[in-house]
C-alpha cells in the first residue's frame, strides 16, 4: 500500500543493459514513492553506466517504461496518461511529464486535432477530469529508438484497444529478452 491508496496488481520489472544483452529481474515497488526512488532502484541494477529500464504495468489498465542512462535524468514513457494518473505508482510518473511539459501544453490541444467541436470539447472534457493528464500515450516515445523500436511501433503499441501486457512482451521481443522477460512474469 503506498499513500493510503489500496492494493491494485501490478508487475514490475528491470531490465540492465549488459555487454551479453539484457538482465531482467521481476522487482516490488513497495518502497517506491518518488521519481527519484524509482531513478535509485534503476540504476543499482546498472552495470557501469548502460541502460536500464523498468517495466511498470497495471492490470492490463497501462504500462510505462522508465529509461535511466547512468546519471541522466530518467526518460518515461506512459501507455495511457489518464489511466496512469488514477493509480499511484502511475501518478508518480505522470505528475513528473506533467511537470516537465507544463500545464500550457496540455491546455490547448486543439491545433492537434483535426475534429469537430464536440470531439475537441469531449477531450478536454476528459483531461479536465484526470487533473489535466491527457488520455492517451504521453511521454518520450523515443526512448527506445536506440534499441530497435521506433517511436511510431511504441505509440502503436499503446492508446486504444492495447493490451498493455502484450504490450510489454512485443517491446521485450523487439529487444531481444522476451523470453527472459516472460520467465520472471
Amino acid at each position: 500500500m503506498i499513500l493510503g491508496v489500496s492494493l491494485v496488481a501490478y508487475f514490475a520489472a528491470v531490465l540492465a543493459r549488459t555487454e551479453d544483452g539484457w538482465d531482467v529481474s521481476e522487482t516490488e515497488l513497495d518502497d517506491v514513492e518518488t521519481l527519484a526512488d524509482l531513478t535509485d532502484l534503476a540504476r543499482g541494477a546498472a552495470q557501469d553506466d548502460d541502460s536500464v529500464l523498468i517495466f511498470i504495468e497495471q492490470e492490463d489498465s497501462w504500462f510505462a517504461i522508465v529509461r535511466v542512462d547512468g546519471e541522466d535524468d530518467p526518460r518515461i514513457f506512459v501507455s495511457d496518461g489518464a489511466a496512469a494518473a488514477r493509480s499511484s505508482y502511475g501518478s508518480v510518473l505522470t505528475d513528473e511529464l506533467v511537470d516537465q511539459a507544463g500545464e500550457s501544453e496540455f491546455g490547448d490541444l486543439d491545433h492537434l486535432l483535426d475534429e469537430d467541436a464536440e470531439t475537441e470539447e469531449q477531450d478536454e472534457e476528459d483531461a479536465d477530469a484526470h487533473g489535466s493528464v491527457p488520455v492517451g500515450p504521453l511521454g518520450d516515445a523515443h526512448l527506445l529508438t536506440e534499441f530497435g523500436l521506433a517511436a511510431d511501433e511504441l505509440l502503436g503499441l499503446s492508446g486504444e484497444g492495447a493490451v498493455p501486457g502484450d504490450a510489454l512482451e512485443e517491446i521485450a521481443e523487439a529487444l531481444g529478452c522476451g523470453e527472459v522477460l516472460e520467465a520472471v512474469r
